[in-house]
């Protein structure tokens, strides 16, 4: 009989799990813990929000930004071309019109930025501690920067590389006739690296005279304290300007690195990274389509559906970004599109006269390529 009853209660208990579990199957809604196995109610899954439902509220730069009314801006004030103040004591350059470009692109208004000049061993610490929303200050994206220092790089605005100047007197033309040169470098930089791995890798001995300034270290090759000077080369062009005899000096062609240099931000905020990086894509994507800040409103009349949404005529690419949709707009009529940066700071007519080289359009045989505005 004991086993009888047993075997009726074994049955029971069997039929019960099978019944369960097949409730359980036909009840999507309903989900084993991972702590005991209990079947309990979970809710029906939610949406992800997209940028546009999320408001840029919640945790972003953005809306401080916003707030404040106006974008804080870390730039160099001590590179002509780039970054520099010019005769009435305005910034103005390069690295400057791309500050402009992101306050137009939030604000409509190109002037709504504060310019904090930073020395390149104080740049990384200021965008650290939140004293500037953004630092675009000839700044070369390397790895360590992006993973240790905590940065995140948005769109390479300028394709550069290392080079040395030295006095045309000393008929100095290759790397290896500076064996046993004393060399100006700045602290702080890529520089000091790149310099001592090429010189490594072929055996030249030198002596690196350092400082912190970049204005230290030129004022220091000047008055003869060093026998070559060394930064990014468009540095060297710009900085040559302000020798007291630029002809007595000259660059040598060789390159020691790669210097993408681009705007950098604090990691964890991509949806102040993308507004950062789609800023400095709109100038590409309208030099592209060939819109100026000159003939950019006869674009309003565009059936053309690409350049219709590049403007915000159609779609809601701007909202998704936490923008107006005419951000892009924005940027080219009050800044212009990156041929007339470029230009206006670097190029023809200026004391530069930088060729476009790397920095001109994929179309061209550059390097520069926005990906689609759709």
């Amino acid at each position: 009989m004991k086993r009888f009853t047993l075997s009726v209660i074994t049955l029971v208990v069997a039929l019960l799990v099978i019944t369960a579990c097949a409730q359980n199957q036909a009840t999507p809604t309903t989900a084993p813990t991972e702590q005991t196995g209990a079947v309990t109610e979970q809710p029906a899954p939610t949406p992800v929000p997209t940028k546009q439902e999320q408001p840029a509220a919640e945790g972003s730069l953005l809306e401080v930004v916003k707030q404040r009314g106006k974008l804080i801006c870390g730039a160099n004030a001590n590179l002509p071309g780039f970054g520099y103040l010019d005769q009435e004591g305005n910034y103005a350059g390069f690295d400057i019109d791309f500050c402009r470009a992101l306050a137009a692109a939030i604000f409509d208004d190109p002037d709504a930025v504060e310019f904090r000049p930073l020395t390149a061993k104080e740049r990384f610490t200021a965008v650290q501690t939140g004293e500037v929303d953004v630092l675009i200050r000839n700044t070369t994206w390397t790895l360590t920067r992006d993973a240790s220092v905590g940065m995140d790089f948005g769109v390479v605005t300028f394709y550069d590389g290392q080079g040395i100047m030295v006095r045309k007197e000393d008929n100095i033309t290759t790397l290896e006739d500076l064996q046993g040169a004393a060399i100006c470098v700045t602290t702080g930089t890529t520089t000091e690296l790149n310099l001592a791995d090429q010189m490594r890798a072929r055996g030249i001995e030198y002596t690196p005279v350092v400082f912190e300034t970049a204005d230290n270290t030129f004022g220091a090759y000047e008055e003869g304290r060093c026998d070559a000077v060394t930064t990014d080369k468009s540095g060297l062009v710009s900085r040559k300007s302000l020798l007291q005899d630029p002809e007595a000096h000259v660059i040598l062609d060789a390159t020691l690195s790669k210097e993408p240099l681009g705007p950098a931000v604090l990691q964890g905020d991509p949806i102040w990274h993308d507004v950062v990086m789609w800023t400095v894509f709109a100038t590409i994507q309208a030099e592209e389509f060939g819109i100026t800040s000159e003939n950019v409103d006869d674009f309003l009349n565009s059936e053309d559906p690409g350049i219709r949404r590049f403007l915000g005529l159609e779609g809601e690419l701007g909202e998704n970004l936490g923008l107006t949709n005419d951000f892009a707009y924005r940027v080219i009529k009050n800044v212009g599109n990156y041929g007339e940066i470029y230009d206006r700071n670097l190029g023809p007519g200026t004391p530069f006269e930088l060729p476009r080289g790397l920095n001109d359009l994929w179309t061209r045989g550059g390097l520069l390529y926005s990906p689609p505005f759709r």
